[in-house]
């Protein structure tokens, strides 16, 4: 039987002594080990293990052949010991409060999951989806963090003072927010984009072409991003934004934006242009233009909020205002980061800008 502490065996004939595997190759039977990364990278071991967790105390230079030597010997981290060891799960739940339609329809929703799942897993962290639809999957999402199966939730779209909210608080798992949490901004860490302001550059826009019965489409109004660009509205257009020239839609889809428009232009047929607060509502509000025989931007202007890749499929291209997804995904996933190290809660806010096409 082996020895493993004397570095020898028992038996007959001369002990026999064990070295190293040369760098880049390990022993035959097993996987590459953190031993190997050391010996491969010329470090110590300890330094190794910071370096895969978190880099505290590391040099750049050790850092880099760290990762060189991951990659020489296809090193790979075994989560269930660093779990045992840090009590963390390396997992986030990324909580979508919307329907299933809207996840495929909205391609906002697509780049905020794909930029978040790339931004966690260079920290070695794996992100899962859950649909927030109320009752059974509140439940089991909470049970997930009662069983400390997750490190962080990333919680997208909420509307109103989601019951989420308070569950999420008392139950102490790090939370980011994208958009205003309603009602609880001085609890909740969250990463929005200047609604407000973007909503101003936009009507401001259509003042400035002419344009004086201008409507708004401001999205579900229990959500905090309708609430601030109607507000933006509002405080450009003063005495002229009368409440007939307001139409909430149901949703941020492009069905709830052709609805909406119908029901404004059977109210004030002489309306010159619309600002939507989503370019979902707003290609719905030019679908629901181009029936009604009304030309897009001669009879009536129509400009959106996102700029996301739908505002170039329009029929003519959206002017909108340019919010970086992106941006709020990797913001949102820096800030869940720190709040799991144990920093307080905090906002970000995140500039917008014009983006003039051929609508308005």
């Amino acid at each position: 039987m082996a020895n493993v502490g004397s570095g020898s065996e028992t038996g007959p004939g001369p002990a026999r002594r064990l070295v190293p595997a040369p760098a880049g190759r390990t022993r035959p039977g097993r996987g590459p080990t953190i031993e190997d990364v050391a010996a491969a990278a010329g470090v110590s071991r300890g330094t190794v293990s910071r370096a895969l967790n978190g880099g505290r105390l590391v040099s750049p230079e050790a850092a880099a052949a760290v990762r060189k030597a991951v990659k020489q010997t296809g090193y790979v981290v075994n989560h269930n010991a660093r779990s045992l060891v840090t009590r963390r799960s390396n997992a986030v739940a990324f909580v979508l409060s919307e329907s299933h339609d809207l996840l495929f329809e909205d391609p906002n929703f697509g780049v905020l999951l794909r930029v978040a799942t790339e931004s966690l897993a260079a920290a070695q962290m794996t992100l899962f989806l859950t649909l927030n639809g109320g009752g059974d999957a509140r439940d089991r999402l909470l049970n997930y963090i009662r069983g400390g199966y997750l490190d962080g939730v990333l919680l997208v779209s909420t509307h109103g003072d989601d019951p989420l909210f308070r569950l999420l608080e008392t139950s102490g798992v790090p939370t980011v927010v994208c958009g205003r949490p309603i009602g609880h901004e001085s609890a909740l860490s969250y990463v929005q984009a200047d609604d407000r302001g973007g909503a101003e550059l936009a009507v401001a826009h259509l003042v400035d072409r002419g344009h004086r019965q201008i409507a708004i489409i401001p999205g579900p109004l229990d959500t905090a991003g309708a609430m601030d660009r109607l507000a933006g509205y509002q405080r450009v257009l003063g005495s002229r934004a009368r409440p007939e020239l307001a139409e909430e839609a149901s949703a941020y889809s492009h069905r709830a934006g052709e609805e909406a428009m119908a029901r404004l232009l059977a109210r004030v047929p002489g309306l010159d242009a619309v600002f939507a607060a989503s370019d979902l509502l707003a290609a719905g509000a030019i679908s629901a233009l181009h029936r009604a025989g009304r030309r897009v931007p001669d009879d009536v202007a129509v400009a959106g909020f996102d700029d996301s890749r739908l505002a170039l499929t329009t029929d003519p291209p959206l002017t909108t205002v340019r919010q970086s997804v992106d941006q709020l995904a990797e913001e949102m996933v820096h800030l869940l980061l720190r709040v799991i190290d144990g920093a307080a809660p905090r906002a970000v806010q995140l500039p917008t800008r014009l983006i003039v096409r051929a609508s308005a």
